[in-house]
């Protein structure tokens, strides 16, 4: 098959590490590997210009991205993220792993994702709400409560969810609160829906060390990444006995063995936007965040962190990926031969997109539910997933990854045959 003519992947590109992903699925796809090169091609990408007037009155252009990477089973779903390393191949991979994603815990969803090129950090909040709307109003002609529904992903957050609904529901001359998930609670947010992905990354953690026999009380924990998904599943572990041993983020490396009091440590990240300089903690080097003594390890930051030096040296006997594609595929192999197990990021970090459904579901019906309900609703989908997840995997001896993207590119692919092709 022609490979496509718009990207040049390489072996630990985002699109070369999906594609690797799926090559190791299609022995196990049966009849429905005629379809596989669904998997390979994105539906439909749009690339659009951003142009907005700055508030020194000069005119700055930005590259905007919105990829639907497969829609046979449902509209698409997928974040968007502002980072100024953000192009088209990194959009299409996460577009493409949402798919997986949706399809693993079964979600009536086809997968997709959006971005801009840009560092929000650099813009006022005024130039960050002009590049929200004119961004929304480019890509409006593929997005749409039934079509695509776009939520926070790097750099985005519920007031950035909220300009993107309004500038929707301008455009169509409907409050369309269904166009987009992770919105502020009073306009059709749900509860539970900030916290839900650190929430999902836990809840694969308990279920995992209940199988490895780890006893999740008194077991160390590093975290890479402590933004909304790190901060959450480090607090939540940190609530069932285990302690924080190490976190990296952007500003820097902290570590400190006896574990860290997160009634200091959570108000001095949200003072001084980072952990870097925090009192209780040494401060260690970047690389050596790779080197500590821990039982369990989540990378929740950007794709590509575990390459294969990192994956010799790493000491967890778990890895919950809480970010999205953040190991190589030959660090994986790496890590199954060190017997460590690898929660992949297709299920770990699936509780933000579960709960976007719910919010999603709420706003159709214009009724909520309560914390308690969704917190309840997305543990049993997790938890059935996962558990249909390492049965797949079992069955097979493969690891869990390639089990979950068995479950999901036989879910895709099964819709793709039944459907057939127009015309």
């Amino acid at each position: 098959m022609n490979t496509l003519s718009y990207v040049q992947p390489t072996t630990t590109s985002p699109w070369g590490v999906y594609l690797a992903q799926v090559d190791r699925v299609l022995p196990y796809l049966g009849e429905l590997a005629r379809w596989a090169e669904t998997l390979k091609r994105p539906k439909r990408a749009l690339i659009v210009d951003v142009p907005i007037e700055m508030d020194d009155g000069t005119v700055q252009h930005f590259e905007g991205y919105r990829v639907q990477h497969n829609l046979s089973r449902g509209p698409g779903k997928g974040g968007v993220r502002y980072h100024p390393q953000v192009n088209l191949e990194e959009v299409m991979a996460l577009a493409a792993w949402m798919t997986v994603k949706n399809a693993a815990l079964n979600l009536p969803y086809g997968g997709a994702k959006g971005g801009i090129r840009v560092d929000p950090k650099q813009l006022s909040l005024k130039e960050l709400e002009r590049l929200t709307r004119r961004y929304t109003s480019e890509i409006g002609i593929i997005i749409g409560p039934n079509q695509d529904i776009p939520a926070p992903d790097v750099n985005t957050n519920p007031q950035i969810m909220a300009w993107m609904m309004d500038t929707y529901s301008m455009n169509t001359g409907t409050t369309a609160t269904g166009v987009v998930t992770g919105k502020p609670i009073h306009l059709g947010g749900s509860l539970g829906r900030v916290k839900a992905t650190g929430r999902g990354v836990f809840v694969t953690g308990r279920e995992a060390a209940r199988r490895l026999h780890l006893d999740l009380n008194g077991a160390r924990v590093a975290v890479q990444g402590f933004g909304n998904v790190g901060s959450a599943a480090a607090e939540l572990f940190q609530q069932a006995g285990a302690k924080i041993v190490a976190i990296q983020d952007h500003s820097g490396t902290i570590i400190h063995p006896k574990g860290f009091d997160f009634a200091e440590l959570m108000p001095y990240v949200q003072r001084h936007g980072g952990v870097q300089g925090f009192a209780q903690g040494e401060a260690a080097d970047h690389e050596a965040f790779w080197d500590t003594d821990c039982e369990i390890l989540i990378p929740a930051a950007l794709e590509g962190q575990i390459n294969v030096d990192r994956a010799g040296r790493i000491k967890a006997r778990l890895v919950l990926e809480g970010a999205n594609g953040p190991t190589h595929p030959d660090a994986d192999d790496v890590l199954h031969e060190r017997g460590i197990l690898v929660v992949p990021d297709v299920i770990c970090n699936a509780g933000g997109v579960t709960v976007s459904y719910f919010e999603w579901v709420q706003d159709f019906s214009s009724f909520f539910w309560t914390e308690d309900e969704i917190n309840l609703r997305l543990d049993k989908i997790i938890v059935d997933a996962l558990r249909r997840v390492w049965d797949t995997a079992d069955h097979h001896h493969i690891t869990l990854r390639t089990a979950a993207f068995t479950v999901a590119c036989g879910r895709i692919l099964a819709a793709r045959q039944e459907r057939g092709l127009y015309p």
